[in-house]
This record gives C-alpha cells, sequence and structure tokens, in this order.
C-alpha cells in the first residue's frame, strides 16, 4: 500500500481523532465518520440549557497523555487546561473535611487534622502508588505487554513483591492495613471506580493503572479544560484536519462492508458507501463485532467471547444550570476561594463505596452512590453567563439497567434525591438550581453509542486489561478481520481520556504499512 492508503474510522470521539492525527501526518488519505451531529463521542460539550455549556460525560483532564498533547500539538489548535489544585475536597457529614493536593506533604498535612497516624501513613501511601505507576506507566503508549513480560520488568526493577501485592491483594485489605480513619477510607476507596469491587483481587492493580496516575510530573495538563471536554476533540479534530484528514458528522455506518474476510469499506443508514483499505472502529468492542459486522467475518467462538465481556460497571451523569454557587462555608469557612469546589467528592465511608457497587451489580439504584460533583465555571468563565455557574454529578455505582423496572421509572426520583444529598453538605444547592437533567446508563447508550451506557466500553478489570484487552490474543489492535483494528477504550490502555488507544492503535497500523513509526 502507498503513503495514500484509505483510511476510514468509525467514531469521532477523542481516540478516534487522535489516531487520525497520527495517521494523517503521515499522509495517509483519512475520513472520520461520526454518527452524531457534533464530533466528541464522550468527551464533547453540550448546550444542555440555553447559555449553559457542560461536558456530557467525560469531565477532568487527568490522564491525557502529554506525548499526545506534543505530538498532535493540541495547544496550537485551541488546547487549553486551567491546572486545578487541590485536585478535589472530600466533606463528611460530621464536618470534617479533606483536600487532596499535587504535593504529598501539603494533602499529608490536611490530613493531620482529622489523624496523625494517616497523615504519616498518607506518604508511604504515595509512595506505594508512585512506584507501581513509575513502572506501569511506561507501556501506556506501547502495546500493552504481557504478564511475564511485566512480571520481568518488575522483578529487574526489584519490586516483585509490589507487583504480587497488585496483582493478588484487595484494595480494601491494603486501604486497612495503611490507614485508621473512616475519613481517609472514604476517600482512597473512591480510587477504585473503574474496578467497582474494592474486596476483589487485582483492584488495586487496576487502581495503580488509572485513579493514581494522577500523580503525574505534568500537573499543567491536570485540570479543567477551556470550554469544557469538548475543548480537547475539538482541538484534535482542527490537529487531525490540517494535515488533510477530513471528518464527516450525520454518517452513522450501518455496516462495516468485507470480502473474504478483509475489509473493503463501510456503508451508512442511507446507504452511502465509502472504500477502505483499512477500516479503525472506535466503537466499543460488542457494538464493533456484534451490530457493525456480518457475523460470518468472524468465528462462532470469538464472537461468543466477545458476547461473554463484562460491561457491568456503568455510571449516571446529573447536570444543571445554577444562578449562585453551592454553599460550602460550613467547610471551607466564610471567605473560601471559590476555585475549591471545581471537584468536590461525595463519599461518606469505605463502606458506602461497597454497598454502592453490590447493589448495582444486583440491577438496584443504590441510595450510596459515590458522588463526583464538579464545577468547571469556577475556572472556566465561558461555559456560563456571567455569575452563573454550572455543575454536574458522576454518579456511580448505578446499574446498566434496572431490575423489576426500567431507568425512566425512577429517573425524575433519582435526580430529586441526588439534589437532596448535596443540599446535606451545601443547604443552598435546590435553590441555587435553574434547570436540570439526569442521563442515566440508558440514556448515554442511546445518545454517545456505548454499550451498556459502559463509558469505558469494557469494565475495568483484571481478565479485561493489558494483554487481555479486549480479549487474549487480541489485544495489538489488530482483528480477526484483515484490515479491520480498533483503536478505541475497549484495547489498552482502557477507559478515561488517554490518547493512548488511539495513538497505539495508529503506530500499529503504520507499522504494518512499513512507515516510519
Amino acid at each position: 500500500m502507498s503513503s495514500k492508503t484509505r483510511v476510514v474510522i468509525v467514531g469521532a470521539g477523542h481516540n478516534g481523532l487522535v489516531a487520525a492525527g497520527y495517521l494523517a501526518r503521515a499522509g495517509l488519505n483519512v475520513k472520520v465518520l461520526e454518527r452524531r451531529n457534533v464530533i466528541g463521542g464522550a468527551a464533547v460539550t453540550e448546550e444542555w440549557f440555553p447559555g449553559y455549556k457542560i461536558s456530557t460525560c467525560s469531565y477532568v483532564c487527568h490522564i491525557l497523555q502529554k506525548k499526545v498533547i506534543d505530538d498532535l500539538q493540541l495547544r496550537k489548535y485551541g488546547f487549553h487546561v486551567y491546572p486545578i489544585d487541590p485536585g478535589r475536597i472530600h466533606p463528611f457529614p460530621n464536618g470534617k473535611i479533606i483536600k487532596l493536593w499535587h504535593d504529598d506533604e501539603r494533602t499529608s498535612e490536611n490530613i493531620r487534622l482529622i489523624s496523625s497516624h494517616d497523615a504519616d501513613a498518607w506518604l508511604d501511601w504515595a509512595d506505594f502508588w508512585h512506584r507501581a505507576v513509575r513502572i506501569l506507566s511506561d507501556y501506556y503508549l506501547t502495546p500493552p505487554p504481557s504478564m511475564e513480560q511485566l512480571t520481568e520488568r518488575f522483578r529487574a526493577e526489584n519490586e516483585e513483591e509490589l507487583l504480587e501485592t497488585l496483582l493478588t491483594v484487595p484494595l480494601k485489605y491494603i486501604i486497612n492495613h495503611y490507614f485508621e480513619s473512616d475519613e481517609v477510607k472514604a476517600i482512597v476507596s473512591t480510587g477504585a471506580f473503574d474496578m467497582g469491587d474494592i474486596s476483589a483481587p487485582g483492584s488495586a492493580y487496576i487502581t495503580a493503572l488509572y485513579r493514581y496516575s494522577a500523580y503525574r510530573e505534568d500537573t499543567e495538563n491536570y485540570g479543567i479544560v477551556r470550554g469544557g471536554m469538548g475543548g480537547i476533540t475539538q482541538s484534535m479534530a482542527k490537529s487531525a484536519q490540517a494535515h488533510g484528514a477530513s471528518i464527516k458528522t450525520d454518517a452513522e455506518v450501518k455496516l462495516i462492508l468485507t470480502d473474504n474476510h478483509e475489509v473493503t469499506g463501510v456503508e451508512l443508514v442511507n446507504g452511502e458507501v465509502f472504500e477502505a483499505d483499512i477500516v479503525m472502529s472506535n466503537a466499543d468492542p460488542k457494538r464493533t463485532f456484534l451490530k457493525l459486522l456480518d457475523r460470518k467475518d468472524v468465528g462462532s467462538n470469538f464472537l461468543g467471547d466477545i458476547k461473554s465481556l463484562k460491561t457491568d460497571s456503568a455510571s449516571a451523569k446529573f447536570l444543571c444550570s445554577m444562578k449562585e454557587l453551592p454553599d460550602f462555608s460550613a467547610y471551607l469557612g466564610l471567605e473560601y476561594d471559590p476555585k475549591n469546589l471545581a471537584m468536590v467528592c461525595i463519599c461518606p465511608s469505605l463502606e458506602h463505596s461497597q454497598k454502592s457497587w453490590i447493589d448495582s451489580k444486583n440491577g438496584i439504584v443504590s441510595n450510596t452512590p459515590i458522588i463526583q460533583v464538579q464545577i468547571p465555571s469556577v475556572y472556566d468563565k465561558t461555559v456560563a453567563p456571567e455569575g452563573h455557574h454550572v455543575l454536574s454529578m458522576w454518579v456511580y455505582f448505578v446499574p446498566s439497567h434496572v431490575k423489576d423496572g426500567s431507568w425512566a421509572d425512577v429517573k425524575q426520583e433519582f435526580g430529586e434525591w441526588l439534589i437532596t444529598e448535596v443540599c446535606k453538605y451545601a443547604p443552598n444547592f435546590r435553590d441555587a438550581i435553574i434547570d436540570w437533567t439526569v442521563l442515566t446508563p440508558e440514556d448515554i447508550e442511546d445518545r454517545i453509542g456505548l454499550t451498556d451506557g459502559n463509558i469505558r466500553h469494557l469494565d475495568m478489570v483484571p481478565q479485561q486489561m493489558m494483554s487481555k484487552r479486549p480479549l487474549s490474543g487480541w489485544s495489538d489492535y489488530q482483528t480477526p478481520v484483515k484490515g479491520l483494528y480498533l483503536c478505541g477504550s475497549g484495547t489498552h490502555l482502557g477507559g478515561e481520556v488517554t490518547g493512548a488507544p488511539g495513538h497505539n492503535s495508529a503506530h500499529v497500523v503504520l507499522e504494518k504499512l512499513g512507515l516510519v513509526v
């Protein structure tokens, strides 16, 4: 194939746009097809209420890879982050509050107001995760290593015991080993929301891969994105287009076309056909193989494995416009800096976190979900009218589908309950709201196209990570169909706005074509 190889990318989510950026820079003929009339996938900003712009799903930039930012020159094309510090605050019903800072020593001293033991333990805790992330992060922008390769690497670093702990010791045990106060246990338990069950072996491993990847040196890339998370994908689109890629919206793919188990292009729902030498799917693996391909193109055993992939970990999103900020002065004092409210986590206890997971697994809308409150307008004045604000809540864990009913039956009640919960910490919250809505997992599936509303495409559990994501033997972004590649969060490195799957899959394609990587 020549450098004019025709590439069609299904879906203009952030990883699809990252792949487009790299391939267009290599001179390939790249077309991105997006089913909606707006690009961005789950990293999109929309005007939910007149004059109020809110990040629909993803809500904070914390693990977008610096190499991707620099390679694609995203700042040149409009990407801007307001660094936040503290990264988040945790108020508790008993009136206590903990602030998490980038500086471990500063966080430790804040914890000392609650527990001297836990203040000292925090530094050891942080060191534990720093050591893990230092090694694991080397594999973020490469195809995933096998467990044998990973074990050898940890052995070479004299960290075999660390890897064994990550893989075999439940996060809950590690938390109880380090800390004694209920408050500190609560805040660190929220680090496993990618995994779910903090009592399960491997929960610490997933936590190291994602939550504590926020232990990063480039803190200028951690924070609130100007214009919402759509600011990331808009800059990616402009970067790719500047190098020759084209992006077509309102272009829903009906079928990935093949001939003798090799891709030939795609067909849209309107009948339009785009021929291609390579197709890259940014859709999740279940949607790609079970809905976009003729089932004769892959074996029944492969399809069975795809069907069995876990997509149980779901979230909901509450969105609202406000005429004033919620009042957290009971925790922060009368003269507090509003920027403290950029990220507020509500999780009263470790048990609270566990119950929410158990409830969700049983199809129950829990009365103890973890609530991540974000108010980007304390930094970014472009998303709301002057003096007004926008607020969102990312709520987990919730069931993908409600047992003995539907999300439509409980949606209004759930939103009202969330408002009441926040009012326990900020009493004026209900009166401050102008308008609000809730996106359930079913809404997220319908709107964004994510199977079971799973924001990370697949659950982030050990059996679906690294060299097992999405399946063992198929973790290199290739598929059983020649010329078809996966580039979304259902591949390594997984969920969150990292850009890594897009980066890695594009480089696999370029290597296959014999182009310089």
